[in-house]
């Protein structure tokens, strides 16, 4: 068969899977619709209507777009299942039904942005970062009835840098994905693909990373981690959504500050943990148990993000400054 003759269905919504979706429709193949998220209603009163990334850039490219509220509806599943797809793909989506997945008579495939077995769920960017991990990578596998449980069909090793953050790492895996997915559809349709039982690539002790979704009260840094904890874990939160706690000054009520940069050092500090440190121009450290963290980069609410030496011309504090 021919690529050009290959029905294939899309599935995806945020930024992340636009490129492997770019790469398929560059490259001549034949996507005959692309299913993602209901449009989002923004704004204060939900009036307006936000469609996902994926949408905008199928709508640029005159592709067929679906949007259900629920993928086991009758009417979606009909309209899915007249379009007669050869093989689905499915990138940064929904978990699917079995009468969904298992449609296609090449299968459905899934691009993970982990090296799977770990970090099954949907931050592995976000926590291979946040617990200091030095390489991650992407997967793409069939899909079966457990959530990113499937046969692997391959994977990329990517390097993480100790100055990489979670933007830098999802744009290197963003790009690299779409590869993966174009070589997945290559190996589909030239019949040569070999899959691996993800139990196979199981570390021995069978301690798998999970990486459930994230909320406000995870991003919440724990400053009793110490030096390189507190580093990781703002660095994997960074840009977005952010890690962040409470700097109260003496006995007024503490206020949120987000951190998007720090820096370490590591000394023996005989200040208790949380205990800030400034000289009130350059500098705004905070203590832990193996050193001091440098705030670099910051933003109290309802203000812009800002570098600590701009943050530090309208921060002077009467009292002992803490986080929390």
């Amino acid at each position: 068969m021919e690529k050009k003759d290959l029905r294939i269905v899309y599935m995806g919504t945020p930024e992340f899977a636009v490129e492997s979706l770019k790469r398929l429709v560059e490259g001549g193949y034949n996507v005959v619709a692309v299913i993602t998220m209901p449009d989002k209603p923004m704004g204060r009163h939900g009036s307006v209507l936000q469609p996902s990334p994926v949408k905008q850039y199928a709508v640029e490219q005159g592709l067929k777009v679906l949007q259900p509220e629920r993928l086991k509806d009758e009417g979606f599943v009909g309209e899915l299942r007249a379009l007669q797809a050869d093989l689905q793909i499915v990138v940064a989506f929904r978990m699917l039904p079995e009468v969904v997945w298992a449609m296609p008579r090449l299968g459905t495939f899934n691009l993970h942005a982990s090296l799977l077995p770990q970090y099954r769920g949907a931050a592995p960017i976000n926590w291979a970062v946040m617990n200091g991990d030095t390489e991650t990578g992407i997967t793409t596998f069939f899909l079966k009835h457990e959530i990113d449980t499937g046969e692997i069909i391959d994977q990329v090793r990517v390097p993480i840098a100790d100055t990489d953050n979670v933007g830098t790492v999802y744009d290197r895996l963003m790009r690299l994905g779409g590869d993966l997915v174009v070589k997945t559809v290559e190996a589909i349709l030239a019949g040569t693909v070999t899959t691996v039982p993800q139990e196979t690539l199981a570390p021995a002790d069978g301690a798998l990373r999970p990486a459930p979704k994230i909320f406000k009260e995870t991003c919440r840094i724990d400053w009793n981690k110490g030096v390189k904890g507190v580093y990781d874990f703002v660095r994997g939160l960074s840009p977005a959504p952010a890690a962040w706690t409470e700097l109260a000054v003496g006995d007024s009520a503490p206020v949120v500050l987000k951190i998007y940069e720090t820096k370490k050092e590591f000394a023996v500090p005989a200040l208790s943990v949380g205990t800030v440190e400034t000289d009130g121009k350059t500098y705004l450290r905070v203590a832990v148990k193996d050193g001091f963290v440098h705030l670099l980069t910051l933003q109290l609410a309802g203000k812009k993000r800002m570098a600590v030496s701009d943050f530090l011309r309208g921060f002077h504090p009467a009292g002992t400054v803490c986080v929390r």
